[in-house]
């Protein structure tokens, strides 16, 4: 059964300009499928049609009767002093009319209990107990619980609440409607990861039908069945999820520029033939008709039309040499807000070229981090050192602009002290060009004040990037630019981020905020969520204070030192080869419970052993 049909839309908001130029899909009951495009391809646009919100210059677009479909992105007006409870009870309007009918009804049925009133609060009750009356409780506090909205903020007034928690809490509203169409736009922007993967498992179980605009592609990997994008007003269709996507896309690039190619070739060949035989007729009429014959067919062939490769921004973080092993020590780290601990005896060391994720839920502090790090924030206790050479660079989450009313042009002359052909040329790079550059900065939209930052970070000489949600509010195009960046950048990374995807790409090592304590794992995301998941195997804690040694004698005997560090760094690599072995066993009895304890227990062993043989090694190598 088909629940969406959509046939030859067109919209357009400037005259001669189409935003949707025939667009044409179908979606059958019970199918979850991802919109892709560019931002402002119309992908919003399309939801709102969908809803009615705005109607089509020209097409059809057909919704099975009796479907109810309901949107995330909208956000409805509530009266003034609503709480969250009550948006959220919005969702049992009828529900709370049936409810409010049988208490009348009891009140009837202690003075006269007639026949009509019994089979009236009969009637009421079973359809209030078939609607989920009596699980309305037990559900809101599921959908809560999942999406990280705490009895606290079911308190507050929803006027009160910030645009990504209203955001959630709309979410929360619409699935708690049991809607039979969900249309998500961007439904994981606002939401930390725990949240994400809980609204994954809702979709999978969910029965209905769901269109979802993402661009959090580890998302469209979990959840969708299909992908339409929509691309020069058409809609293109790819049956998979992203991943099949991106490799059906390519290979309909290639199977098109060789279709291409092989046409040109032709066409020049007939060119040549023609060229000669035109040559030839000069003095024969019957070549001369022959080879015009020929040019003639050639003007008729349908030409397959030269795949394009999208623009792109073509730019690279500007690298400054680093010498020495240590980017930043942090010891004793606390800091407290409003009487509520977000981490404390955090004690960290970076080192040269490292790559890591700061992950945590939303709240716990990860941004506070980020700016006590960098001195932006006072800290209540502890130090923070950085190596002498460090230059670092940071893109905070909200960004901030001294002078919105600036042109972006400006912008760069001023800030940067660029000539007006550099500013061009960089402010190009990053894919403003044109009339694009006389744009005000305080007009531009979300991601696209994320390029701007970014277009003034890059010319800066840097060896350590501290970026805050880097991928928020980018399409998928600039999010796989900026990893490109990313990846010719040898220098050292730490990053917040939720996009999944991006943390997987890049972090090699995961500091995770909960509790009020920074736990480390040396390890990278997928192994992260290994030790995650099993709880057999205790996670690298967070790095425990060095013990105060001695202090040690005057003398010290340096080809000893010497000695008992190589002798240390040869036992390390062989318990490291052990560690190893061990791990590698352990996945070849994933099966075997009973082995792979065993081997879960051999492996602790062993890394308490290598644990204990760095320590033996730093102390050496420190009385060197």
């Amino acid at each position: 059964m088909i629940d969406i049909a959509v046939k030859d839309l067109e919209k357009s908001f400037e005259v001669g300009e189409k935003l949707l130029d025939g667009l044409t899909f179908e979606i059958n009951s019970g199918e979850c499928v991802g919109i892709l495009g560019r931002n402002g391809c119309g992908k919003t646009t399309l939801f709102r049609m969908l809803t009615g919100e705005i109607a089509p210059d020209e097409g059809e677009i057909m919704i099975a009767p009796g479907k109810r479909l309901g949107l995330i992105s909208q956000i409805p007006h509530y009266p003034e002093g609503y709480t969250v409870e009550q948006v959220l009870r919005c969702a049992y309007r009828e529900l709370e009319r049936l409810r409010r009918k049988m208490q009348a009804l009891e009140g009837q049925m202690t003075d006269e209990a007639s026949k009509a009133v019994l089979a009236e609060y009969d009637r009421l009750s079973t359809a209030y107990e078939v609607g989920g009356g009596y699980e309305m409780d037990t559900n809101v506090d599921k959908i809560c619980n999942g999406l990280g909205i705490p009895a606290q903020m079911r308190r507050q007034d929803f006027a009160m609440l910030s645009g990504g928690e209203k955001t959630r809490v709309n979410l929360a509203r619409l699935l708690l409607e049991k809607t039979d169409i969900l249309l998500l736009d961007e439904p994981t922007n606002h939401l930390d990861m725990h949240s994400v993967e809980w609204l994954e498992a809702y979709i999978r179980q969910f029965k209905g039908t769901v269109l979802t605009i993402s661009h959090d592609r580890y998302f469209l990997d979990q959840v969708v069945h299909r992908i339409i994008e929509i691309n020069g007003g058409k809609a293109e269709l790819y049956n998979g999820n992203y991943s099949f996507y991106l490799e059906e896309k390519q290979a309909r690039f290639n199977l098109q520029l060789k279709h291409y190619e092989q046409e040109q070739a032709k066409l020049r060949q007939l060119g040549h033939t023609v060229e000669r035989m035109k040559g030839w007729g000069i003095n024969n009429r019957v070549l001369y008709r022959r080879a015009m014959s020929i040019q003639h067919r050639m003007e008729r062939m349908a030409k397959t039309e030269r795949p394009r490769t999208e623009k792109t921004m073509r730019a690279h973080f500007a690298q400054r040499d680093f010498f020495g092993d240590e980017v930043f020590y942090v010891r004793d780290l606390k800091k407290s807000y409003d009487g509520r601990t977000l981490f404390s005896e955090v004690e960290l060391l970076v080192q040269g070229g490292e790559r890591i994720a700061l992950l945590g839920d939303n709240g716990t502090g990860k941004t506070t981090f980020l700016r006590c790090l960098l001195g932006q924030e006072p800290v209540d206790g502890g130090r923070i050192r950085f190596g002498p050479s460090v230059k670092w660079a940071y893109l905070p989450q909200t960004i901030h602009f001294d002078h919105p009313e600036r042109a972006l042009l400006d912008t760069m002359l001023y800030e940067k002290n660029l000539s007006v052909q550099a500013a061009r040329d960089r402010l190009g790079a990053f894919m403003f060009s044109g009339e694009d550059v006389f744009k005000t900065v305080g007009t531009l939209s979300g991601g696209e004040q994320s390029r701007l930052r970014l277009c003034m970070l890059m010319d800066e000489r840097i060896n350590l990037l501290i970026l805050d949600e880097p991928t928020n509010h980018l399409d998928i195009a600039a999010r796989e630019w900026v990893e490109c960046a990313i990846d010719e950048y040898e220098g050292a990374l730490l990053f917040v981020s939720h996009d999944r995807y991006f943390v997987d790409k890049f972090a090699t090592r995961i500091w995770e905020l909960s509790d009020g304590r920074i736990r480390d794992y040396l390890c990278g995301y997928g192994k992260y969520l290994d030790l995650k998941a099993n709880a057999a195997i205790r996670p690298v804690a967070q790095m425990a204070k060095p013990e105060k040694k001695p202090k040690a004698a005057p003398k010290v005997d340096a080809k000893a030192l010497e000695k008992e560090v190589r002798r240390l760094e040869r036992e390390i690599e062989r318990q490291e080869q052990a560690v190893a072995e061990l791990e590698r066993q352990m996945e070849a009895a994933a099966t075997d419970y009973q082995q792979l304890m065993r081997l879960t227990q051999e492996k602790q062993a062993a890394d308490a052993e290598l644990e204990h043989l760095m320590e033996q090694w730093e102390a050496a190598a420190a009385g060197l």
